[in-house]
């Protein structure tokens, strides 16, 4: 036999037509970058890049996906943060790693489009992880940025089907019409793709 539910008391109606009636302008706002969805990839912590910085988009739908591209900031990790979250920049990327413990942040969602080949076709058609550091200083690419870097890239893969090899995980410097050089010659792409493959 089923129990009559319980109707809810005159206080707590009032209380309820209280908050209802309350400007939205007067509630709490939620934190600066938050995501109500969450992240694309788990570990990663939410910094949202300028939405000034970036196309709204729904891919893959919109796009198809096709390419991870590898970037390097030439700039330390909190300085790149702060450069994709000023409007006037006109850069970002989905992602960044940094050196020191691999730790990820996404700054775009998957299906937006970050500004970060230089190129409007790879743009639509690509997910940009950049990471910590100078091509020309090896030592900001440690095991801890290359495995973290790889199981990213290996999620990215898995998610839109994209192959794990160099033909679909490019340098920024492979991109077409770009004048850009990273993730430059100290980045080892046989140990990358390796990781990639064994993520």
């Amino acid at each position: 036999m089923e129990r009559a539910r319980a109707l809810p008391s005159r206080r707590q109606l009032l209380k309820g037509a209280a908050v209802a009636a309350v400007p939205s302008a007067l509630l709490p706002a939620a934190p600066a970058g938050a995501e109500p969805r969450g992240v694309d990839y788990p570990s990663a912590e939410w910094t949202a890049a300028s939405t000034s910085n970036y196309t709204a988009s729904s891919r893959p739908s919109s796009y198809p996906l096709d390419y991870v591209v590898i970037h390097v900031t030439q700039e330390t990790y909190p300085k790149t943060l702060e450069i994709f979250q000023n409007p006037q920049k006109s850069v970002s990327a989905h992602y960044v790693v940094r050196s020191a413990d691999g730790h990820v942040a996404q700054c775009v969602r998957e299906r937006d489009i970050a500004w970060h080949a230089g190129n409007w076709d790879y743009n639509t058609r690509s997910i940009g992880i950049e990471h910590e550091g100078w091509v020309d200083q090896p030592a900001y690419f440690t095991d801890a940025l290359y495995e973290e870097s790889a199981r990213l890239t290996a999620a990215i893969c898995a998610q839109y089907g994209i192959p794990k090899d160099r033909a679909h995980i490019i340098g920024h410097y492979e991109v077409p019409g770009t004048d850009h050089t990273d993730p430059g010659p100290n980045w080892d792409w046989v140990r990358y793709i390796r990781l990639v493959n064994f993520a």
